[in-house]
């Protein structure tokens, strides 16, 4: 099998490392150059199982906003990103709409939930 060198930037913390990840099969192997363990897990997970917060907008029937901003209350699979915003782009909230209130609970069946980040207030 051949081993495949993947360079990385890391985006956990604002130092911005680069380093690189050694891949044989699809399995991370060996990580370097990274300052921390997070920047090194992060850099692992990337060239694996790539993962991302959505934020996206829900329709809200009868609020003072025709859309509430809602954001994945955990990064989701990034192969399922496109699936999920095409999920939300059919829902609608009745208002009012709280921030922090779950508005797609398990989205997708993927233990992620679509919080609202601001208020909107009924009409």
């Amino acid at each position: 099998m051949k081993n495949e060198v993947r360079k990385i930037s890391c985006i956990v913390c604002p130092m911005g490392c680069v380093g690189t990840v050694e891949v044989r099969g699809g399995i991370a192997v060996r990580a370097a150059g990274f300052t921390c363990k997070r920047g090194e897990a992060y850099a692992v997970d990337e060239v694996t199982a790539p993962r991302r917060v959505l934020t996206s907008t829900v329709r809200v029937v009868g609020g003072v906003l025709p859309l509430a901003p809602v954001v994945s209350s955990r990064p989701l699979p990034k192969e399922q990103l496109l699936p999920a915003a095409r999920c939300l782009a059919t829902m609608q909230v009745a208002a009012p709409v709280q921030e922090g209130q779950v508005v797609v609970a398990n989205l997708l069946g993927l233990g992620v939930d679509m919080v609202a980040t601001r208020a909107i207030a009924v009409a």
